[in-house]
């Protein structure tokens, strides 16, 4: 009996200690702190993004001239302390311009590695292949190297680019082609795959506005230099010009076979082709006066005495200070803006970071100034930051800015 005395009595001791505590809430409130909110990838001293483009292969060099680039700033940024606080981690992974690899990579970034955000892919076909998988996964995806219409229209709330499409490059060229320099026996070469159609879809909508058609249309499977082929097709339809969308290799190799034939079209290229790799392709090809112009969708990091364009004054100085060594190069300016769009956007959404806050931050740069020639503009409906076109033609072995187009000779047959 005495034992369930003693219990009934602490049992009751509890009871009265339990009303006392309730009673005190009562009297004043008791704050808990929360925890912060965060997304995937988001740490106290780093924020984490994983890029899958080509490191290897015949499209290796745009993948690792758009990295550097772009990591130029970003060490400059993580040596200064990051952003609110945290570092920016970039992981890479190669895909070899091969779509499933890319698609394997993002898997990885998104279930092994938790990344925040996807930044620096590289290519229309292994890019377009992860799209349903962003959309699916709510993670934005910014800074792509590819001017692809598929990842503009219809309109992506995830996706944020930061170039000019193809359609918009591929169309500014058919204008100047068309007005500027009277041609209208223009064909088309193209890589047979997303990126290729894209680009030959974009040159056919603009060969429409002036009544025009492509006169031959000669393409070469990715991954392969065998363009004879095409070579025979738009040799046999006398072009004055070829539009090219394809690498650096196959479009180095389908200008040699055409001068050996005796052809002395002019060449055009669309910016993925690279205009250093392609320089250097070239080299040692007896051009003779034949213009090969290349359309790129950032200034020249260099003006024609070598001195840095205005924009590109900090990207020349990190380029040295952590790739000595490198020449800048149109390819590594962009992933340096792409960088810059990237830290600017963290930091405007705040030490709470979330993707949401993030895209909402990235839209609210509705006039971002990289420097005196390059301005950005996003918006709520709008995520292209850049729309301008400039060209380039080759020079002296290097591509230069090309100031007018009426200084084109050797096109005219």
């Amino acid at each position: 009996m005495g034992i369930w005395q003693r219990r009934d009595h602490g049992w009751r001791m509890w009871a009265w200690l339990l009303l006392v505590a309730l009673w005190g809430c009562q009297e004043a409130e008791v704050v808990v702190p929360m925890p912060e909110v965060r997304d995937s990838g988001v740490h106290d001293t780093e924020v984490v993004l994983g890029s899958s483009l080509a490191l290897k292969g015949h499209a290796g060099y745009l993948g690792q001239e758009t990295i550097k680039g772009a990591m130029a700033y970003i060490q400059f940024v993580n040596e200064a302390g990051g952003v609110h606080g945290r570092r920016i981690r970039v992981i890479t992974r190669d895909d070899s311009y091969d779509p499933p690899k890319c698609l394997a990579n993002t898997q990885r970034f998104l279930i092994d590695d938790k990344v925040f955000g996807l930044f620096c892919y590289v290519g229309t076909p292994t890019t377009v292949k992860v799209l349903p998988l962003v959309q699916e996964s709510r993670v934005p995806l910014l800074g792509m190297f590819t001017g692809a219409n598929a990842l503009r229209d219809p309109f992506l709330p995830y996706v944020v680019n930061v170039r000019a499409s193809y359609y918009q490059e591929t169309r500014a060229a058919i204008e100047h082609l068309v007005r500027d320099l009277g041609l209208t026996r223009i064909a088309v070469f193209y890589q047979y795959d997303a990126f290729g159609f894209d680009g030959l879809t974009g040159t056919e909508l603009a060969l429409k506005e002036f009544d025009l058609e492509p006169v031959a249309r000669g393409s070469y499977v990715r991954g392969t230099n065998d363009v004879t082929e095409a070579v025979d097709r738009i040799a046999a339809a006398a072009a004055q010009a070829v539009v090219m969308i394809g690498t650096s290799d196959p479009c180095a190799n389908f200008i040699r076979q055409t001068l050996r034939r005796g052809l002395r079209p002019l060449f055009y290229m669309v910016s993925f082709v690279g205009a250093r790799e392609l320089s250097r392709n070239l080299a040692g090809t007896n051009l003779d006066g034949v213009p090969v112009i290349m359309s790129q969708v950032v200034p020249p990091p260099r003006s024609a005495d070598g001195t840095p364009t205005p924009s590109a004054q900090e990207f020349v100085e990190l380029m040295a200070r952590y790739f000595p060594g490198e020449e800048p190069n149109f390819v590594g300016f962009e992933g340096y803006i792409n960088a810059k769009v990237l830290v600017e956007a963290l930091r405007r959404a705040g030490r709470a970071l979330t993707r949401e806050r993030f895209l909402r931050a990235v839209e609210s740069m509705t006039d971002f100034a990289i420097g005196p020639d390059v301005r950005l503009s996003f918006g709520p409906a709008d995520h292209q930051g850049l729309d301008t076109v400039y060209f380039t033609v080759l020079r002296g072995g290097r591509f230069v800015l090309l100031d007018r187009w009426n200084d084109i000779q050797g096109a005219r047959q």
